[in-house]
């Protein structure tokens, strides 16, 4: 028996030690293919100069976005979202307590930070107000009563996954907020839940063209005549591509998304970098008042500010025509403003941050006496109760947010919108990545998030001494300037008419 142990011991070694000669030989043949590989190739330098090793530097490259993410980089220090922020969307969206302990990681002393004033007798339990429903479109045949200050931003599927529409329907129909389509048409997912639906017709007119590409009136007439849809945006840009039309790369379109936008598949869906029916304002007021009499439902326009001197005469021109002309709402998309693919000049450089653009645009429409007429919608990365609250300060009405609900659906910020490889299912197309966004789980994480901003943002209100969001007022929160001290919002941007006077800013 000992002697058949020592011949088993013996023969295991020796297949061991075979094993590892293989192993070893192979490595090394495989070293040697790299080498002439790296060395005959003439795109990359270091590879050809530094054999193999060369190739550690794109490893680590790689691998240096996940580390930063994960252990080096500090809660308030990510971009474009830091992990404060995506932990409070997370905790949030779980309906857990989002209270911290010890003290605030923020730095109250960055320039830009805005800083509530808390009132000195703020309104007891029973004289808070929840935020109340607001009306849009009072001259469209079928205004809508809003009634959520927060709600889903334009999100488009092929963009987004399908779970990832179909749960932020059925959320936003779970917290009774809107969802705004985005320019890739109107799919049955949006509707899964039954929510509010505010549909955009983007430069391309995905969903309502005919073949040439025009706005075609009889599929936009059967778009609005299904009840969910409640208003349309006119989209002329966004904050994240200014000047730039959609970008769906060719193997995101899919024949199912190709019938919903009504284009081809398989090839890359890249929008007009405007309506080539708009040359001028005149043009714009145009195309929003036939939208809003073949729908007979409320319209507005999304863009960015570049400038607030050219609205100037678009506002003007509204007085002349009269106000029953005014597009319904103005959603106003800042700079920072997110989307799945741009070219990073666009996404770097161009367009106004909403922290200034705001202010302008609402004292733009204020100053031409058009405030009870058109409503102003924020966007762009306002999706924290702080952001939101300081938008209602500046003069929004309602503001709108894409990668907060994004978060809550479970994305990490892997960056690979583009790609689709995205590893939560959101923005990706492929099958086995989907699985891992359970809809019945993610709806319920969409509501708890949107409930979550809103009972914040009316905390904020009261500890500033008001009962509901929308009475508050830039005096009640002052900036942070670059020599660490504070001045009121409503000295940097005085408002139009007296800061004290009934309605005004």
């Amino acid at each position: 028996m000992r002697e058949y142990e020592m011949d088993f011991a013996v023969n295991a070694l020796n297949i061991l030690a075979m094993t590892f000669v293989v192993v070893l030989g192979l490595v090394a043949a495989l070293i040697v293919v790299l080498f002439v590989i790296d060395r005959l190739q003439t795109s990359d330098a270091i590879r050809r100069n530094y054999p193999v090793l060369g190739r550690f530097r794109g490893i680590f490259t790689t691998l240096g976005e996940f580390f930063r993410q994960y252990f080096f980089a500090m809660d308030r220090e990510e971009l474009p979202f830091n992990r404060a922020q995506r932990d409070w969307v997370e905790r949030a969206s779980e309906n857990v307590g989002n209270t911290i302990a010890f003290g605030s990681t923020r730095n109250l002393s960055v320039s830009g930070t805005p800083v509530f004033v808390n009132a000195a007798f703020p309104p007891l339990d029973e004289e808070r107000a929840e935020t109340r429903p607001m009306e849009i479109g009072p001259h469209a045949a079928l205004p809508y009563r809003a009634p959520s200050i927060f709600n889903i931003s334009g999100m488009s599927f092929g963009a987004l996954s399908r779970p990832a529409v179909r749960a932020l329907s059925r959320g936003a129909a779970r917290a009774g907020i809107w969802m705004n389509t985005g320019e890739g048409g109107l799919s049955p997912y949006h509707l899964e839940g039954g929510c509010d639906i505010v549909f955009q017709i983007g430069t391309a007119s995905y969903g309502v063209r005919d073949a040439n590409g025009n706005l075609d009136d009889d599929k936009l007439r059967e778009v609005a005549e299904n009840p969910c849809v409640r208003m349309f945006e006119v989209k002329l840009s966004q904050g994240a591509k200014p000047g730039k039309g959609g970008i769906l790369p060719g193997e995101k379109v899919s024949a199912e998304i190709a019938a919903i936008r009504g284009i081809e598949a398989g090839k890359p869906s890249i929008s007009p970098n405007r309506h080539r029916a708009v040359d001028d304002w005149g043009d714009l007021l145009d195309l929003v008042g036939h939208v809003r009499a073949v729908t007979g439902k409320p319209v507005g326009i999304k863009t960015v500010l570049g400038s607030s001197d050219p609205w100037e005469a678009f506002f003007e021109q509204v007085l002349r025509r009269g106000i029953e002309h005014a597009p319904d709402f103005i959603t106003l998309d800042g700079g920072e403003g997110g989307t799945g693919a741009s070219p990073m000049p666009l996404m770097d450089l161009v367009g106004m941050s909403i922290r200034e653009a705001l202010p302008r645009m609402v004292d733009l429409r204020d100053r031409h006496g058009l405030k009870e007429r058109i409503r102003i919608i924020a966007s762009g990365k306002l999706m924290v109760p702080g952001d939101v609250a300081w938008a209602i300060c500046a003069g929004a009405d309602f503001v709108t947010s894409a990668r907060g609900f994004m978060f809550s659906l479970g994305c990490i910020q892997a960056l690979k919108c583009n790609r689709n490889t995205c590893p939560t299912g959101v923005t990706t197309h492929d099958p086995r990545l989907q699985r891992g966004l359970v809809v019945e789980e993610k709806d319920q994480r969409v509501a708890h998030y949107a409930r979550g901003i809103t009972r914040e943002v009316e905390t904020i209100a009261h500890s500033v001494g008001v009962a509901e969001p929308r009475q508050m007022r830039r005096r009640h929160v002052r900036i942070v300037q670059p020599d660490g001290r504070s001045v009121p919002m409503s000295r940097l941007f005085p408002a139009q008419g007296m800061e004290n006077g009934a309605g005004a800013r």
